[in-house]
């Protein structure tokens, strides 16, 4: 399936709901065994997380959410894959590859960096708020002369 990160370029990014499937399709995760092997994925892919869906049916999905998501980091380009990184914010780092011309890698960054901004403008106008009536002029009574 093709991404869908485009048209929302041309939206307000407070119209974004959490629900909404930015891109969905397949990417492979290394698995944390001992022999690494990859392992196929149905990436499906929110404002605020990832998740993955194993190959089997039945099965639940594992979500990485943004909140816990530090960076996505050592992109690497091969002949057939790109390789990638999630670091998450304990430091664990959890290794994907997906076909060259899918761009997990880059549509995951972008919804990365809007979650973060999307973030820092809620803490921003929460810390103005909060400012705000500490800020504002005690009103006076007015003296007669």
């Amino acid at each position: 399936m093709q991404s869908r990160l485009g048209p929302h370029l041309d939206r307000p990014r407070d119209m974004k709901t959490p629900g909404e499937v930015l891109r969905e399709g397949e990417l492979e995760k290394r698995s944390d065994s001992l022999f690494q092997l990859w392992k196929k994925k149905r990436g499906v892919l929110t404002p605020d997380r990832l998740r993955l869906f194993p190959a089997g049916p039945g099965a639940r999905p594992k979500e990485l959410r943004f909140h816990s998501i530090l960076k996505v980091d050592c992109v690497e380009r091969t002949g057939k894959y790109i390789y990638f990184t999630i670091v998450t914010t304990d430091r664990k780092e959890i290794d994907f590859r997906c076909p060259g011309e899918s761009c997990w890698n880059a549509a995951i960054t972008l919804a990365l960096i809007d979650f973060q901004n999307r973030r820092a403008l809620e803490d921003f106008r929460g810390r103005q708020e909060r400012a705000a009536p500490a800020a504002q002029p005690e009103s006076r009574a007015a003296r007669a002369p």
